[in-house]
């Protein structure tokens, strides 16, 4: 590993260890989306649903960071996780394990993530959805019952980090599974995009203030995607990553169109934060140079069935036979072959961080100049 990797892993531990951990910019986060972002919310969704626990209830889900299953897919934490602990939160409790129980829980962030969610609600023609009828109407709704037992919700929204997404992947992913044509799922792109502005919209209605919204990563180089498609013509991959490269045009299609119409919004809104949090360029890096960040296998998934892409698209990581994985899955890109390693999530994270930073002159108002100071000591530019 090289000195790049080594300042990024230095980095992370820094803010792992401190004593204090720096605070003053926001005093929750709240996040939406899917699988990317659950914490533990699929669990409870699985069991109310089907009445069976999801394949991240089992090991080797989790074995990395938590040694134990948390309903994560991943070996470890999140992108999501480490926003958390940078800006000295505890980790998200999701919300459908707790929604019964006292708003405690909840006093420094909520996730209402939920893996197999999309943007579309399982009614939106076209598009079927077998892994739950949870949608980014849901969320929002679930979380605006939550806010109807705060008084003091104006306050929560206006002092909180919003994490809207990374969400769409998997109402794009039914589509492809169940044999729609390329020209056929670019026409879901604008109301992915349109949902999830939507939900941006009806927050900042609420009062939100603050909003994190990545883009899609490239898909195109995902184990599901090119064992799905595995056979295609040659001149479809690009030679220096094997990943599909009318995917990954596809991912630049639904983010072209997304980060126009977050430009929109601040137009409309000149007084709201809105990221924009580059997944995907930030991940295409890697892909184009993983020795220097460390990687060994960047299209094989670690906990996997064999073949070439050490994937099957019927066997998930944690049911039998996949209760085990690679040796080390710091060396691999892709955990299950759909998300990706902790140590991706680590890269992400800190580049996610950077962003909000670079978008600071606009988020004085919530951070102290000493925080700030604080903040670029300890996240340096990236040199990703």
């Amino acid at each position: 590993i090289n000195n790049s990797s080594s300042l990024l892993s230095f980095l992370f531990a820094v803010i792992s260890s401190i004593s204090s951990p720096v605070k003053g910019c926001f005093t929750s986060i709240i996040s939406f989306g899917d699988s990317v972002s659950d914490t533990g919310n699929s669990i409870e969704i699985s069991v109310l649903e089907t009445g069976k626990l999801p394949h991240t209830a089992f090991p080797p889900n989790g074995c990395t960071f938590f040694h134990r299953p948390t309903g994560r897919y991943c070996d470890g934490r999140l992108v999501i996780d480490f926003l958390a602990e940078a800006l000295g939160l505890p980790f998200l409790p999701p919300y459908y394990r707790y929604k019964n129980g006292t708003s405690e829980n909840f006093e420094n962030g909520v996730n209402f993530a939920v893996g197999g969610a999309g943007a579309l609600n399982s009614s939106f023609p076209g598009i079927y959805n077998p892994s739950t009828n949870v949608s980014l109407v849901d969320e929002v709704n679930s979380f605006k019952q939550f806010l109807n037992l705060r008084t003091d919700f104006k306050q929560l929204l206006r002092n909180s980090l919003i994490v809207m997404g990374e969400i769409g992947g998997n109402n794009y992913g039914h589509a492809f599974k169940q044999g729609k044509s390329i020209e056929d799922v670019r026409n879901f792109v604008p109301p992915v995009v349109d949902s999830i502005t939507s939900s941006i919209n009806e927050l900042i209605e609420l009062g939100a203030v603050t909003f994190l919204v990545p883009g899609k990563f490239p898909i195109g180089c995902s184990p599901t995607y090119l064992t799905l498609f595995q056979g295609s013509d040659k001149d479809q991959y690009d030679p220096l990553t094997g990943c599909l490269t009318w995917l990954n045009q596809f991912s630049q299609y639904h983010n072209q169109l997304l980060r126009k119409e977050l430009e929109k919004i601040r137009n409309l809104h000149p007084d709201t934060n809105i990221v924009y949090a580059d997944y995907y360029s930030t991940t295409l890096r890697i892909y184009h140079s993983p020795n220097k960040f460390g990687f060994k296998e960047t299209l094989k998934a670690c906990c996997g069935t064999g073949g070439l892409y050490n994937y099957n698209l019927s066997r998930a990581c944690g049911y039998p036979p996949l209760r085990q994985c690679c040796n080390d899955p710091s060396s691999y890109m892709s955990w299950d072959g759909i998300h990706y390693t902790e140590a991706v999530n680590r890269l992400i994270a800190n580049v996610v961080f950077e962003e909000l930073m670079n978008s600071i002159h606009s988020l004085n108002n919530l951070c102290p100049t000493s925080t700030i100071n604080k903040l670029r000591m300890i996240y340096p530019k990236s040199e990703m």
